[in-house]
């Protein structure tokens, strides 16, 4: 048996390698055009700039800022720094290069620090992605979200400790399956005193299962895709990034979890959580497959999660994601609104800030239920008229008291993106019309593309014509045919590339933003290989069921390569993780739990620790072997040809270019 071919399969991190691609000359940012500040100037007239009410709530109840330091992790990798977007000044007019709705939530999103959010409730804000949540109460603290990854979380906690005094954690609740809220667990508590009873972590039913999943199964495009959203490999600055609209960045340090030891199975559940009562409203499939609001009764408070925030949210997410429901997501804030919408006297989520007075909580509830309601509605109107998605997104338009209401802008989501994501919901990707059934792939089109339209130069010419006219996502769409039918074409990299930027600066969403800019910087640089937040992590590998394993272990499977193979194998994974039978044939890798065949090809027999420590690259299969940790009975060279069929996902994989 080839041991490096068993070890490159087992190996979940070392799926995740790298490919080299030539440098390109290094080009940096250019400047807004006329058309792109004529562009930005016309959304200072249609907005209440005016209107400081959220800066007034972004400030309530400041106590310290975030220490200045820079957070490094224990091998001195970066993983927070907390200046990264001091160039944002908060009353500072928006740059030419920043879309000036964008440029107010960026400054809202970098007031930082810990809060008091009302007596005996704080918050940590832009110290991650995500807001971090302590709630005291008669033993000790609750802590909500502790972030994204363990090393911020801590920091978090101290500064919390050094102004309010040493306090235990005696419970942690995750709010949703999202790894921004869950990542830093190990940052804030001891896994000891969890299984000690000392702590109680509290999670929505079916926290582990999407958790996991989310970051396995597709994980590697998502991860590149992510890159893209996040702005990761974009520099912050004025011509590059300047946050994703629901906070800053990510974290890049240790991203941890540990396993709920109470689930909230039902609206209504009650929960006393350290003398305080929590009262439960279940909201699977709006903003996360797994995902709840509750109510604190002595505080009068919301906890919204990531259900009602100060922006319009992702019903689909552009790194990746399974569809959101839009009407699912309005009808749990019409709950939560006829719930607690009479006494509520304070909402907050995980992100932004929170929003005080009856009044106030229940408008801004009302607000966003109707804005979801209305993507959902008005999308099935417009789709049962014969409209198609992209006709749909391009003559949507949301009402004004929605459209000119601060928390609805599309700094994450946009209306477009939602739109076409609920058009796909309910109706799939196809649009009716035959002639788009089977259309060619994306390079073999491009070449006829460019071919009917007199090739590359006369396209070239006309695509600049355009440019000069401001007609920047025409130059995108057209020239990304040029590029995809000869990726050579530095002349047609560098107008797509000047187009994407514009359409950049224009971006209202960050997460547009990002993109664009980082596909111009990708066209102009070429692909660079640069720090990502790794999701697959220890903890998320050891928290992989067996069926998770396996799951994931078939997707590597070329189908094409195997599509004539047939082989059958034993794995025993002994008492922690059970016997499974693993068939390979038409190409799929099929396994059955609690079963084993008497004429299997090989069997191999490893408990789930060792597994976990191959995953992780801890070991290498042949150090497990000679520990005696790993057997294979059988037929080896059946197990190798099997594992020889399994891709590996290079990560660095072009996007803007084929």
């Amino acid at each position: 048996m080839k041991l490096n071919n068993i070890v490159s399969a087992f190996l979940f991190a070392g799926l995740f390698t790298s490919i080299s691609f030539p440098l390109l000359a290094q080009t940096e940012p250019k400047d807004a055009t006329s058309a792109t500040k004529t562009a930005n100037d016309a959304l200072l007239n249609q907005l209440p700039f005016s209107d400081n009410t959220d800066f007034t709530n972004a400030h309530k109840g400041f106590i310290a800022a975030l220490p200045p330091d820079v957070i490094n992790d224990a091998q001195g990798k970066l993983v927070w720094d907390p200046q990264k977007y001091a160039f944002i000044k908060e009353g500072d007019k928006a740059p030419d290069s920043v879309n000036p709705s964008l440029w107010r939530q960026a400054q809202l999103i970098n007031i930082s620090g810990l809060f008091e959010i009302t007596d005996g409730v704080y918050q940590i804000r832009n110290l991650d992605l995500s807001n971090m949540t302590i709630i005291e109460g008669s033993s000790g603290v609750t802590v909500v979200d502790p972030l994204v990854s363990a090393e911020t979380a801590k920091v978090g906690m101290d500064l919390y400790f050094k102004h309010r005094g040493k306090k235990p954690v005696v419970a942690v609740i995750y709010t949703h399956s999202h790894v921004d809220h869950y990542g830093g667990v190990r940052g804030v508590v001891d896994e000891a005193d969890v299984k000690a009873g000392k702590v109680k972590i509290y999670a929505p039913a079916g926290f582990m299962e999407e958790a996991v999943s989310e970051n396995i199964m597709a994980g590697n495009v998502m991860s590149r895709r992510a890159s893209y959203m996040y702005g990761n490999l974009l520099k912050p600055d004025v011509k590059g990034q300047v946050g994703a609209g629901l906070g800053t960045t990510t974290s890049a340090g240790t991203v941890t979890l540990i396993a709920p030891t109470n689930y909230i199975t039902r609206t209504g559940q009650k929960e006393t959580i350290d003398g305080l009562t929590y009262d439960f409203l279940m909201a699977p499939g709006s903003e996360a497959p797994s995902e709840m609001l509750w109510y604190v009764e002595e505080k009068k408070m919301i906890e919204a999660s990531e259900d009602v925030t100060h922006t319009l949210h992702n019903t689909y997410s552009l790194r990746g994601a399974k569809i959101r429901d839009p009407l699912a997501w309005s009808k749990y804030i019409n709950d939560a609104v006829q719930r607690w919408g009479g006494k509520a006297e304070i909402i907050m989520a995980q992100h932004h800030w929170p929003t005080w007075g009856n009044e106030n909580v229940v408008r801004l509830m009302k607000s966003q239920r109707d804005l979801y309601r209305y993507i959902n509605d008005q999308t099935l109107r417009m789709a049962n008229q014969g409209q198609t998605r992209d006709e749909i997104a391009a003559d949507f338009t949301l009402p004004p008291s929605l459209a000119n209401t601060w928390a609805n802008r599309g700094y994450y989501g946009s209306v477009s993106h939602d739109v076409k994501a609920t058009y796909v919901l309910y109706l799939g990707w196809f649009d009716g019309n035959p002639a788009t059934l089977d259309e060619l792939p994306p390079v073999e089109a491009a070449k006829k593309y460019v071919d009917y339209m007199g090739g590359a130069e006369a396209i070239l010419k006309k695509a600049k014509e355009d440019y000069t006219q401001g007609n920047y996502r025409w130059v995108a769409q057209v020239v990304s045919k040029v590029v995809f039918a000869n990726p050579d074409n530095k002349e047609a990299r560098d107008l797509e590339a000047d187009a994407l930027e514009q359409l950049g600066y224009q971006a209202e969403s960050g997460p547009w933003r990002n993109f664009y800019l980082t596909g111009a910087q990708e066209l102009r640089n070429g692909v660079q290989k640069l720090p990502t937040p790794n999701t697959a992590s220890a903890d998320t590998v050891r928290a992989m069921s067996p069926v998770m394993f396996f799951d994931f272990l078939a997707v590597h499977i070329n189908g094409e390569k195997a599509a004539e193979a047939k082989a059958v194998f034993n794995v025993d994974l002994g008492h922690d993780g059970g016997k499974y039978l693993l068939e390979l044939e038409n190409g799929v890798l099929n396994h059955t739990a609690n079963a084993e065949a008497k004429n299997a090809d090989a069997t191999i027999t490893l408990d789930r620790a060792t597994l976990n420590k191959i995953i992780l690259k801890e070991e290498t299969l042949k150090q497990a072997e000679d520990k005696g940790d790993v057997k294979v009975t059988g037929d080896g060279a059946k197990l190798d040809e099997m594992l020889g069929y399994m891709d590996k996902f290079e990560f660095w994989f072009n996007i803007v270019t084929p």
